[in-house]
């Protein structure tokens, strides 16, 4: 019966994305044998990506804004790509004032990620928003952005 729909459909000239998948991973790995393969092709118009951030380690933090950086930098995203760094944890870390980072958020907004922190950390670990740089913006959960926004389809980075 499988067979029968699928002739028919395909009879019928109708696009069949699981089968665009398995075509598009067929050429990849037939690239990849023959030492053509240059990574996957950008072929939606639009990407979304959220990076989570829940540690304070300065190594990781860097290595954040640099994946993030690098993400908004590969050319088969250019002009593609919706970026959003939410933090939460020992991750508020990239957004206080008295760390090292707002150079590099600055330049990062300034290219439209979008900056989060989560509320829920700065109740329970008693930090006021002043103590934060004034370019983010406050979401009630960190937990709960990276669950909506991995509903409506973003990609989800946890360096």
């Amino acid at each position: 019966m499988k067979n029968l729909v699928l002739t028919a459909a395909l009879a019928a000239g109708l696009a069949l994305p699981g089968l665009a998948q398995s075509s598009t991973a067929m050429t990849d790995q037939q690239a990849f044998q023959q030492g053509t393969f240059h990574g996957a092709t950008a072929d939606q118009a639009q990407y979304h990506v959220i990076y989570q951030l829940d540690s304070d380690d300065p190594k990781l933090i860097q290595q954040t804004l640099r994946n993030i950086g690098n993400a908004l930098e590969d050319t088969r995203l250019k002009g593609k790509l919706t970026v959003e760094l939410v933090a939460f944890g020992t991750g508020v870390a990239v957004f206080r004032k008295d760390q090292s980072y707002e150079p590099q958020l600055t330049a990062l907004k300034q290219k439209g990620v979008i900056l989060a922190q989560c509320l829920n950390t700065l109740k329970e670990k008693k930090i006021s928003k002043d103590e934060l740089l004034p370019l983010i913006a406050y979401v009630p959960s960190g937990n709960g952005e990276l669950i909506i926004r991995q509903a409506q389809g973003w990609s989800l980075v946890h360096p």
